[in-house]
């Protein structure tokens, strides 16, 4: 089932001299429970595409659909409700909040939404990803990999339509960057869970069923890995 499909994507930026054509009209779908892996070098449009997928940017052309919504219509204020239910993002930098504990940071979304935590699937998450005992210190009292392991769960807490993952191990020491992708690997697997990887390591982008390569804002190679 499709689950994302994007048409068309642009991405301009600046005018005249200065325009910067970052995505070039790419047309892309996604299906549910997919774990597809983005790479190119860098300014390839990676990135960019990330953000326009997320909602986190707004297209110059094209539209994204996610679970049959049109988001590149979708206003300031239903744009951001739609990145907290629907897109889970995790990133080089883990973007914890320094002040909340380990808890309060996974049940971010929820808790902005003012809603009611689904405590039972808190406790799976937290136990899966090996945090549960945690959960009351500040991301500061955390190593690397434990803090991507929050910024991972605080990411599935929605039971999001899609999990964007940038450069997830790229401040990470060999070891948290293989445990990292695993948990990626695993949230696929035991949660069902889409997955759109950016990353530069070829062997990371191996770990996905599905390898786009990147080149001046186009795809230019799209190969599933057996």
């Amino acid at each position: 089932m499709e689950i994302l499909r994007c048409s068309n994507l642009t991405k301009v930026y600046g005018n005249g001299s200065n325009e910067i054509t970052a995505l070039d009209h790419i047309s892309l779908s996604l299906e549910k429970g997919s774990f597809t892996a983005v790479v190119g070098a860098s300014g390839s449009g990676k990135s960019t595409l990330l953000h326009l997928l997320g909602g986190v940017d707004r297209p110059t052309g094209g539209s994204i659909y996610v679970e049959d919504t049109d988001i590149s219509t979708l206003s300031i204020e239903q744009l951001a409700i739609f990145r907290r239910r629907k897109v889970g993002l995790v990133y080089q930098f883990y973007n914890l909040i320094p002040t909340l504990n380990v808890r309060k940071n996974i049940l971010l979304p929820v808790l902005l939404d003012g809603q009611k935590p689904d405590e039972k699937r808190f406790s799976k998450i937290v136990e899966t990803l090996g945090i549960a005992g945690r959960l009351s210190n500040l991301p500061r009292e955390l190593s690397g990999g434990q803090q991507q392991r929050v910024a991972i769960a605080r990411s599935l807490i929605y039971q999001p339509a899609i999990l964007l993952a940038d450069e997830p191990t790229g401040n990470l020491d060999r070891k948290n960057s293989q445990e990292t992708i695993e948990l990626l690997q695993m949230s696929n697997r035991q949660y069902d869970q889409t997955v759109l990887l950016i990353t530069h390591d070829e062997k990371t982008a191996l770990k996905a069923d599905r390898i786009l390569t990147m080149e001046d804002g186009k795809i230019v190679q799209d190969e599933v890995v057996s």
